[in-house]
């Protein structure tokens, strides 16, 4: 487990992958909730991602709770608890069916609400477009996706630019990333490299409203226009896609300044999708 204390909203949580450990982080509102976030942090994070410490007005788990929102940030398979029986990771196949069944004894255990929203960055992002597509939850609202394309701006993963200017961030974000990152298991580090070719089935199969963000200074993904309107063509039974661009922000969003701006618009995003 991360060695940065959560939030005071936050707190941690152990669930049952079918016999396998997950970790994670949850906030829950004061009262009834009106609906369930489940995050899922990129590679080489935690689900400390989620409850970014440097500012108060980082913390995605701290603003979903205020908002009402139960918010439930797992560390996927192959990081935190899981670690020791996954030393190479999982599959993006097998982690969606993992994450699928934490969540299932997450949700016998505690209120969800109406509806369920898919929140992934990075291999996250990768990881919640293949568990949509392989049948989630049937309250399934949404997919709000960040720091994930379809096209790499070289054929190298991890392209310069990554993080964008310092500026970016509150003081001490780098200071108390430290207990947030590691390496990426290696399953999951070679899979990404095939992601532009595997996309394409995944994203057919998606059948919920999808949002998908691009940070300005996000060096990893082609988010041109001619590389958007490709990308959004592959949805093709998803009922809405929306494409949204964040300014003055890095790849790592939800740790910088413009996390309390997207973490809202993702909100929003959320009660849009949800039954009336």
């Amino acid at each position: 487990m991360p060695a940065t204390p959560p939030s005071r909203t936050a707190t941690r949580i152990a669930l049952d992958a079918g016999g396998l450990p997950l970790s994670g982080l949850l906030a829950e509102p004061a009262g009834e909730p009106r609906g369930t976030v489940l995050a899922l942090h990129g590679g080489g994070m935690t689900a400390g991602y989620f409850d970014g410490r440097a500012h108060p007005g980082v913390s995605l788990l701290d603003l979903g709770a205020r908002l009402g929102f139960t918010v439930l940030a797992v560390d996927r398979p192959g990081y935190g608890a899981s670690a020791p029986y996954l030393p190479d990771g999982a599959d993006r196949a097998e982690q969606a069916d993992l994450v699928r069944a934490a969540f299932a004894d997450f949700a016998a255990r505690y209120e969800t609400g109406p509806g369920v929203l898919l929140l992934g960055h990075a291999f996250g992002a990768q990881v919640a477009l293949a568990a949509a597509a392989r049948g989630f939850h049937d309250r399934l609202a949404g997919l709000d996706l960040s720091g994930c394309g379809h096209r790499y701006v070289c054929a190298q993963r991890g392209a310069p630019s990554l993080w964008g200017p310092p500026s970016l961030y509150p003081p001490g974000t780098f200071a108390a990333g430290v207990d947030l990152m590691c390496e990426p298991p290696a399953v999951e580090a070679a899979q990404a490299v095939r992601w532009p070719r595997d996309f394409p089935g995944v994203a057919a199969r998606t059948a919920v409203p999808v949002r998908l963000t691009f940070a300005e200074h996000d060096g990893r993904w082609r988010h041109d226009a001619e590389a958007l309107a490709e990308l959004t063509a592959h949805f093709t039974a998803a009922p809405r896609v929306q494409v949204a661009r964040q300014p003055a922000a890095g790849h790592y969003m939800s740790l910088g300044w413009a996390a309390g701006a997207y973490h809202r618009q993702a909100l929003t995003f959320f009660e849009e999708t949800l039954p009336p």
